[in-house]
């Protein structure tokens, strides 16, 4: 089957790999523009490109996908089947249909819930205990299309969005992998998403920052390993902003005032608004390298007592 995919960031890239070693022909890669990164801003190619060049794959990265320049390419590569994974930019419809099978679009989520641009994160900012990646035939909606193949994942209490990120990666080229064998068999059951289960996956900011050690010891763990490794939850100590990397709930009971420090003994513990502590395990001051807490109270003194976020 000749294949066109699209894609931009890491995650897409064992997908990638994946139809590159399979019995499939990739014809055409396309992916974001280069991108300024780093402090001398110097343009930098997006995770998919190195792939397809490390690959001998020809690249595709326009700027819109509607102005028909997109789809005079796609037309002359004479393609079976386009697959997406987190391009970043949405196909018009003359796109969506103009090859044989339409468009495959592998998403980190059990569709329709969590729909949208940060589903890992949010799966984990919301507390889920299960996840998954879904396979679907794309249309003109956000991640609405029919479900052709789907696969969960139990998240483990403590794994943070960014292990949560390299295992759907893998898992993804598995779902795409399958989903295309089922294809060429005619062996797809495509199944209507129920919009009423919906929910919609926003895009990260650093307005989500803060933590809120009022809500719950689960909520603010939650917080904490659903910001990593980025944007990062943070806090307030003693008037500085520091950055939280790695937390953990505890089962100790300890009294306090809610964000209220109350173990201080080479480890730093912290009441929440449900009578419950977190145990914050790794820390960041401005302008330095993140360290555990052993270390940090070290070098800081927090008294017990101390209220964070204030």
């Amino acid at each position: 089957m000749r294949i066109i995919f699209m894609g931009t960031p890491d995650f897409a890239v064992p997908c990638l790999k994946a139809l590159v070693e399979s019995d499939n022909e990739v014809v055409g890669v396309f992916t974001q523009p280069d991108k300024p990164k780093g402090r001398g801003y110097e343009l930098a190619p997006p995770a998919v490109k190195v792939c397809a060049i490390e690959n001998n794959l020809e690249v595709f990265q326009p700027n819109s996908m509607r102005d028909g320049t997109a789809l005079e390419i796609i037309n002359s590569l004479n393609a079976d089947l386009i697959v997406v994974v987190a391009f970043g930019k949405i196909l018009p419809k003359e796109i969506l249909e103009s090859v044989k099978y339409g468009c495959i679009n592998i998403h980190a989520s059990l569709l329709p819930k969590l729909r949208g641009a940060a589903p890992i994160q949010w799966s984990i900012l919301n507390g889920d205990t299960v996840t998954g990646v879904t396979a679907q035939q794309m249309d003109i909606g956000i991640d609405t299309g029919d479900i052709l193949m789907i696969k969960e994942f139990d998240i483990p209490e403590n794994m943070n969005a960014g292990e949560l990120f390299d295992t759907l990666s893998e898992m993804g080229a598995e779902v795409l992998t399958d989903t295309i064998s089922l294809l060429k068999e005619n062996k797809l059951n495509p199944i209507k998403q129920d919009d009423s289960q919906s929910s919609y996956a926003s895009m990260l900011s650093k307005a989500l920052c803060p933590i809120d050690f009022s809500k719950s010891a689960q909520d603010v763990h939650n917080h904490i390993r659903g910001l990593y490794p980025w944007p990062i939850a943070t806090t307030r100590i003693n008037g500085k902003i520091y950055k939280i990397h790695k937390s953990q709930k505890m089962d100790e009971i300890f009294s306090g005032k809610v964000g209220e420090v109350v173990d201080n003994n080479n480890r730093l513990v912290v009441m929440c608004g449900d009578g419950k502590c977190v145990e914050i395990l790794e820390i960041q001051a401005e302008g330095k390298r993140k360290t555990d807490s052993a270390s940090f109270l070290r070098g800081h003194k927090i008294e017990i007592g101390t209220i964070l976020g204030v």
